[in-house]
């Protein structure tokens, strides 16, 4: 049966010594999914359907368009280092524990605060990992991780024709029937994660001297973002016509062709970009999950941060929202990125010297005990 690694498989690259091409990539990210939230989720969208095509309108759609592409972005990245190295267990109690502990903070600040009214079986919710395979990056994404494991054993072996095949086949139900009008994709969030998954370790996996042309990607980037900004003011103007909002529908969910490919361009081009590494931009980058955590953390922090904080939708006819929109991203960005830096330094840090002294063999012998018995029981042959 598959187990969590305890060590760091020797291909693995630490984030400490990782040039910084891809983790500045990561912050760019990181930047265009709160400049979607502060659109998305702001009650901005109301006045912009008001008048939607113009200026005003037009220049928040375009801001707020690539969220979905910055999460393709991050599953990519994952893809593209996991595929060479193993999921340890301490990496895995890393990711949950900085999930439970900003959901248990945020919740109990806004409580103690009286922002929010306590309840229990609200907060019980708060505090599980996974309570619904839906829409939510965090819970799927943490699902999502605990399939790289056997995400590995399976493209270790496929040859290459096999791993073409299967991308062809995902990407036919994925990218191009979620894409096209004629087709309908109940889209799940953990299967498209895997489906990116395969793309990233493709490319890793089976270098070829197209994938190293940055002057190619760099301008298929600029392509690709030129044909998603026509797709969203296209599409904006073609709702006025039919009375529907589907300004994003072309970029958005995920799997729509556009945002797959200027998702994986834009990860060609940094790829191959020549930074060495730098300590500030690692630095930083190490924090983007806990600022995606932090000012995404539920539907009373989107509340207190863009509507009673920044007033979003008051700013819509204000000579001063352009402004207003970049500073904002930037003053969250930076906030919360020096906020995740204290939890690493502060707690994250001397917990794990704990878990590392005191917790992680006991508890990796006593699951594998477990394990064993199970296997016993059911008479299952253990190769690892």
């Amino acid at each position: 049966m598959m187990r969590l690694s305890t060590k760091q498989h020797p291909n693995a690259i630490s984030n400490k010594g990782r040039d910084s091409n891809i983790e500045l990539y990561r912050i760019i990210s990181m930047i265009l999914i709160i400049a979607h939230h502060y659109v998305v989720n702001s009650g901005m969208m109301t006045p912009i359907y008001k008048t939607p095509l113009s200026y005003t309108s037009i220049f928040l759609l375009l801001f707020g368009a690539w969220g979905k592409i910055g999460i393709n972005c991050f599953v990519l990245i994952t893809g593209y280092f996991m595929c060479k190295s193993q999921i340890t267990l301490k990496k895995f109690v890393k990711l949950l524990f900085e999930v439970l502990f900003y959901r248990t903070l945020f919740y109990c600040i806004f409580w103690i605060t009286g922002y929010a009214s306590f309840n229990i079986k609200d907060f019980i919710k708060l505090v599980l990992p996974v309570t619904s395979i839906g829409t939510n990056f965090t819970e799927t994404y943490l699902t999502f991780f605990l399939f790289i494991p056997f995400l590995n054993v399976l493209i270790k072996n496929l040859n290459e024709k096999q791993h073409i095949r299967l991308l062809l086949l995902a990407s036919f139900v994925y990218i191009v029937c979620g894409t096209l009008p004629l087709f309908y994709v109940t889209m799940n969030y953990v299967s498209w994660y895997i489906v990116l998954y395969l793309i990233a370790s493709y490319i890793r996996l089976y270098p070829k001297k197209i994938f190293n042309n940055t002057a190619f990607w760099s301008i298929a980037t600029i392509l690709s973002i030129l044909l998603s900004c026509f797709s969203v003011v296209a599409a904006t103007w073609l709702g006025t016509k039919t009375g529907e909002n589907i300004s994003y529908d072309y970029v958005t969910d995920s799997n729509t062709f556009l945002a797959v490919l200027t998702g994986l361009c834009s990860f060609m081009m940094f790829k191959n970009l020549k930074i060495k590494y730098n300590k500030f931009i690692n630095t930083v980058s190490a924090t983007t999950f806990g600022i995606l955590l932090i000012h995404s953390h539920s539907s009373t922090m989107r509340q207190w941060l863009w509507k009673d904080v920044l007033h979003n939708a008051e700013m819509y006819s204000s000579k001063y929202l352009v402004l207003h929109a970049i500073a904002s991203v930037i003053v969250v960005f930076i906030v919360c990125s020096l906020l995740d830096m204290l939890r690493i330094k502060f707690i994250e840090a001397p917990a794990f010297r704990l878990w590392d002294k005191y917790l992680e063999k006991p508890i990796v012998q006593k699951f594998k005990a477990i394990e064993d018995k199970i296997c016993k029981k059911l008479n299952v042959h253990q190769d690892n």
